[in-house]
């Protein structure tokens, strides 16, 4: 069995993390897990009460001291230490108080940055242009614009207005200005200053929780209950039968239904007078249960969207700055173009979306808010793109990947009754549990060892380390993970 191959390496590993068996990319990390107490500890227990009496905090796992957590381990207050496989949901591109991003703000200039923070649509700084061309544009997947936003939700919020604006500016054609209607109408919120269009999504996906993403937001009920929301089509994606390579058939014909889907919706809503303005994707499903696609339905997805004239927007808010072994999950699909718009956050540092010309609104404050992003998460990403550059991050992602992902199929083989459809790219993987129920006790007992991972779907087990996270990382996950599975047997 995995635990007892890799038993010579980390014999000494577990509660007292005092065997060091390999060079980390982050100095000064510890040499593995040590649990002192239990978990949840008692001094977040008690910090747990004392949120929760003036704050909704029912999600709150540990609270966590961020000054001693570092690389790929994260610190508790109760001084346990962990080794962190879920990033704070997939956003921390080169682990913990990494000291290239330590030093960012050492620069009085930069501070002051952070202290002015700026109205960048209005009054941005001299270097922001050539800001956006150095940092964003330097890692874009060939498209030439950029927007910065804060976060994935407004990212997509942003982007989905980008979606529409573009469609209608082609049903009016070039030079069409707005009729004096559409400006009285709009303000009213009717027709045809607002009007009668849709966006299509997948049922499993997630986009985010403002009101228009939300609409666009499948995987969990809770995130919706209470919220009126638009009725926007909604197809299914691709549910694929594993192994892969042992069933292609059955897994090329649930691409060719789904693709059938799509169109299908297309012309329904066309007929409903709320025509498709743009398909709305994730590479792979993240909160959904980590559903992925092949390249050929991602092909086929932007053929329908280009014969009807719709946008494609391929959401990288979690799968972009590299977990898959390339900068953005989509560049594994050889689209014939780049996406009419990528979206991104998370382990980008910044929010926002890069997008084609089409995409562009012609006059200014259509895509607009106070901050439009933060010249200091720039900075930040700007450190992050040099280590990545510097360290050959994405080669490292697929070599770790291609451990986890070998080490997951063997603990896999061994418990087909517990386990099954071991998936992903790079280091962006799942497994899924043979039900919730025994899913979410794995993700405890495993908190428990000193390993955090993450759970996606009714019963995917996911895990979303730093670009740093190395072989003898995922050694010492797998080697707790064959642990809990015979706990668990």
């Amino acid at each position: 069995m995995w635990a007892r191959r890799v038993q010579g390496v980390f014999k000494n590993v577990g509660k007292t993390g005092s065997t060091r068996t390999a060079t980390s990319l982050v100095p000064g990390e510890p040499s593995g897990p040590n649990i002192k107490t239990e978990v949840p500890g008692p001094r977040t227990k008690k910090l747990v009460a004392d949120i929760n009496a003036i704050n909704q905090s029912g999600s709150v796992q540990l609270f966590v001291n961020y000054d001693k957590s570092i690389g790929n381990y994260l610190v508790d207050v109760d001084d346990n230490v962990f080794l962190d496989s879920f990033t704070q949901i997939s956003s921390i591109p080169i682990g913990y108080n990494h000291p290239e991003l330590l030093t960012v703000f050492n620069e009085d200039h930069r501070i002051r940055a952070l202290i002015n923070r700026p109205a960048l649509g209005v009054y941005p700084s001299e270097e922001w242009p050539q800001k956006l061309k150095d940092v964003l544009l330097s890692v874009s997947p060939g498209l030439p614009q950029v927007m910065t936003m804060m976060c994935g939700s407004c990212s997509n919020e942003n982007a989905y207005k980008a979606l529409f604006m573009s469609y209608r500016a082609k049903e009016r054609g070039e030079n069409v200005d707005f009729s004096e209607l559409e400006k009285t109408t709009c303000m009213i919120n009717k027709e045809p200053g607002c009007p009668r269009l849709s966006l299509l999504s997948f049922h499993g996906a997630f986009h985010g929780r403002t009101m228009g993403t939300l609409a666009t937001t499948h995987s969990k009920a809770v995130h919706k209950l209470d919220v009126p929301s638009l009725d926007w089509p909604i197809a299914h994606f691709p549910s694929y039968k594993y192994p892969l390579e042992e069933n292609i058939k059955e897994n090329q014909a649930e691409d060719q239904k789904c693709l059938a889907e799509v169109e299908d919706l297309f012309e329904q809503y066309k007929k409903k007078g709320v025509p498709v303005a743009g398909i709305v994707v994730e590479p792979i499903q993240s909160e959904g249960g980590d559903n992925e696609a092949s390249p050929e339905f991602f092909q086929g997805l932007q053929k329908i969207a280009k014969k009807n004239s719709a946008g494609l927007l391929i959401d990288e808010v979690q799968t972009g700055c590299g977990p898959t072994g390339k900068m953005w999950c989509h560049e594994h699909f050889n689209l014939e173009t780049p996406p009419d718009i990528v979206t991104f956050s998370k382990k980008m540092i910044t929010g926002g979306y890069f997008h084609n010309m089409d995409m562009r609104p012609k006059q200014p404050y259509r895509i607009f808010n106070t901050w439009m992003g933060d010249p200091g998460k720039l900075f930040l990403l700007e450190a992050v793109l040099k280590v990545i550059k510097q360290q050959n991050l994405l080669v490292q992602v697929v070599k770790t990947g291609d451990k986890l992902k070998s080490g997951l199929l063997s603990i896999e083989k061994e418990n087909p009754a517990l386990l099954n459809s071991t998936r992903g790219r790079g280091t962006f993987l799942a497994i899924n549990a043979v039900n919730t129920k025994t899913r979410d006790n794995i993700l405890e007992k495993l908190k428990s060892k000193g390993v955090i991972v993450g759970g996606c779907g009714d019963h995917a087990i996911r895990l979303r380390p730093s670009l740093t996270f190395q072989e003898h990382h995922a050694d010492i996950l797998l080697d707790k993970f064959a642990q809990v599975i015979k706990e668990v047997k």
